[in-house]
């Protein structure tokens, strides 16, 4: 996958707002791999900000939804994984700006 389409993909993950914390999941750190086979599977490799979050459905159905808007993209596959674990460090200078964490 060439890295304007990888670009392609997080800008389209960066419409994907977590609820609780009002911030894209890019931003954040959530994302941590995407990837696009030939037959236009994409693979969203990616964690949450706690292994209970109740908002999980509603991420996954977000990033779908999000992803439906690139003609690249025939069928999205979100993994979510708790490895590593995310941490705060992982967000962006944005993020950390946006939620008044130093």
């Amino acid at each position: 996958m060439d890295q304007d389409l990888k670009d392609s993909i997080l800008g389209a993950l960066e419409n994907v707002i977590d609820p609780e914390l009002g911030i894209d999941i890019v931003n954040l750190g959530l994302v941590y791999d995407v990837d696009l086979d030939e037959e236009g599977l994409c693979t969203v490799t990616m964690t949450l900000t706690s292994m209970g979050c109740p908002l999980g459905p509603v991420i996954v159905d977000q990033v779908n939804t999000a992803l439906s808007d690139l003609p690249e993209v025939k069928k999205v596959d979100v993994n979510i994984v708790w490895q590593p674990v995310w941490n705060k460090d992982m967000m962006s200078r944005y993020a950390k700006m946006a939620l008044g964490i130093r």
